[in-house]
């Protein structure tokens, strides 16, 4: 009896959902702050509580306070990552960026995180920062560490205990920063 040849086809994956960086626009600001209440209440990223997260003062965090430039990658109109690159200090610490980073749920693993990273560092670079600092990365967030060090960051200090996961309890939280 000849063995019969059991072929395994690879499974069909979804197609990865095409995405285009632009200029945040005001009217985005409803998905932005959609995105933003859904990442403070998971409660394993951003510090900030609703509750003080008002939408007035998201939207200056995302969008409206001075020298803050925000990009958003766009998929079919819908917003589904944003990034916020800004000074880290004023005065003469005003050369070295910060940046905030958050993606949709549902469009998460398809590469928006990196390449709003990619284009966080691109742009703040042209501003004329020198550097770039996270003042507060998770240490347990190993999406965000890997890629953040995969794009040139260094922890540079540990704040022990520094964050209260939802999950977790107690964990450190990371400085994190590179040149440009």
């Amino acid at each position: 009896m000849a063995k019969k040849s059991v072929s395994k086809a690879a499974p069909k994956l979804a197609p990865k959902a095409a995405f285009a960086l632009r200029a945040a626009r005001l009217e985005d600001f409803e998905e932005i702050y959609d995105i933003f209440r859904h990442v403070l209440t998971e409660g394993k990223t951003y510090s900030y509580t609703l509750a003080e997260m008002t939408p007035e003062r998201s939207l200056a965090y995302w969008i409206s306070a001075p020298g803050t430039h925000c990009i958003v990658a766009d998929v079919n109109g819908k917003v589904a990552g944003v990034a916020a690159v800004r000074p880290n200090r004023t005065g003469r610490a005003g050369h070295v960026a910060n940046a905030s980073f958050m993606v949709h749920p549902d469009f998460r693993k398809l590469g928006i995180a990196r390449a709003l990273g990619e284009r966080a560092l691109k742009d703040a670079k042209k501003e004329g920062y020198k550097a770039m600092q996270y003042n507060f990365v998770v240490s347990i967030n190993d999406v965000a560490v890997k890629l953040w060090k995969s794009l040139g960051f260094s922890v540079v200090g540990t704040l022990p205990k520094g964050f209260q996961h939802a999950t977790k309890g107690l964990v450190d939280v990371y400085v994190m920063h590179r040149v440009l």
